[in-house]
């Protein structure tokens, strides 16, 4: 992850965090699933991917116990959380609701 967390989900459009680890099985499913989702949504949302072994400040910080665990902010806001793989319909009708 590149710069401040606050600066990447501060922001009118929202944002969707993977907090997740290289040695994730769930985690590599979630991957082509965000690459499906951020294809379709375009502009709308910015995924960000967070690793929690290189990060665990910030894992901390959002009290990720699991990975993968995925965290909505909108406005700098945690809006919407789950840990566990979600899926492509699901995650494009939540951008949705808060686009």
């Amino acid at each position: 992850m590149k710069g401040n967390i606050n600066d990447l989900i501060n922001g009118d459009k929202p944002v969707l965090v993977d907090f997740y680890a290289d040695w994730c099985g769930p985690c590599k499913m979630q991957t082509p699933i965000l690459q499906a989702v951020s294809a379709e949504m375009n502009e709308k949302a910015r995924i960000v991917k967070i690793d929690v072994d290189k990060n665990p400040a910030i894992a901390a910080q959002y009290e990720v116990r699991g990975v993968p665990t995925l965290i909505l902010f909108k406005n700098g806001k945690p809006v919407w959380r789950q840990s566990g793989v979600a899926g492509k319909d699901q995650l494009t009708k939540l951008i949705n609701q808060y686009s």
